[in-house]
């Protein structure tokens, strides 16, 4: 039976593409719709309208209010792009509104609340910070968008998550409002031990938020947690440590934010630059044998 070479061809482009080295690569049967989906768009807009209230109740000096509104913006994140996960109905659309709103919540509107809270009191350097993070949190989505489709991101992040960075300063606003104006009463909602380090966090804050910028921008990995299906645990280990953090957040529920989000920035840092220092020695070893072998043969 003879066939047709014209509609092979075309059959054989639509099943193969040929890259410039002349591999032959089989083409993604999944591929991000242009549609946009009800309700995961929903959630994706609740994120940027708590954003704004943010920044409203910040330049009202209300700063327990705008930190408790990012709070639900965070939340409405999660909640979006697990229903886009579940149900299959990530979209073009959908990230590129997801991109602005975390743009709106998790930059701009921590950046106002802390310049508002601490950098106001600096001049034009407190301005210059502020308009560093929002810039390094943009440059952060921006980057996040071109790799998106990059397998590396379905194991880690590339750079500090700007929902993370802000989680930080959110959860700091929360836990230094339990210090009473002069000391703080100890209770059953705060850690003793954190609360005594806090006014030193605070006065350190400019310097924070200067790394927390720089973490977002960096290539340092940080664990994803998207494919985790917390329906299919299968050690006994990570259940308990879930069931403790999660009598920890009910107990003391500002302290357990900011630990969780302060070890999650500082992982980063702590796992990469002992591999770096790990990867130099031995690209140096290695370096050395080559040398040590051209000395013997010549």
């Amino acid at each position: 039976m003879k066939v047709n070479k014209f509609r092979f061809k075309k059959l054989q482009q639509k099943k193969y593409r040929e890259n410039r080295v002349g591999i032959r690569v089989p083409i993604k049967k999944e591929e991000l719709k242009k549609g946009i989906y009800i309700v995961p768009a929903l959630f994706t807009c609740g994120n940027m309208c708590l954003g704004f209230l943010s920044i409203l109740s910040s330049i009202d000096g209300h700063f327990i209010t705008a930190a408790w509104f990012l709070i639900g913006a965070l939340a409405c994140d999660i909640v979006d792009g697990r229903i886009a996960r579940m149900t299959k109905s990530t979209s073009m659309f959908g990230m590129e509104l997801d991109s602005l709103s975390d743009l709106v919540s998790f930059g701009i509107a921590p950046a106002v609340m802390m310049h508002m809270l601490v950098l106001n009191t600096m001049g034009n350097i407190g301005i210059a910070i502020a308009v560093l993070y929002v810039l390094c949190c943009a440059l952060r989505l921006a980057r996040f968008n071109v790799l998106s489709h990059s397998s590396e991101l379905e194991k880690h992040f590339v750079g500090l998550p700007t929902p993370a960075s802000a989680g930080v300063l959110i959860s700091f606003v929360l836990s230094y409002q339990l210090l009473g104006p002069e000391e703080y009463t100890l209770n059953a909602n705060t850690i003793p031990v954190l609360m005594e380090i806090l006014p030193k966090f605070f006065r350190a804050m400019p310097i924070v938020i200067v790394v927390l910028s720089f973490l977002m921008v960096s290539n340092i990995p940080y664990m994803s947690f998207k494919k985790i299906k917390m329906s299919k645990i299968k050690t006994i280990e990570l259940f308990a440590i879930i069931i403790v953090l999660i009598i920890l957040i009910v107990i003391f529920p500002q302290n357990t934010f900011f630990i969780i989000f302060s070890m999650y920035a500082a992982s980063g840092i702590l796992f990469y630059v002992p591999r770096l220092i790990i990867n130099k020695r031995n690209k140096m070893k290695e370096e050395t044998e080559d040398d040590n072998a051209d000395s013997e043969e010549t």
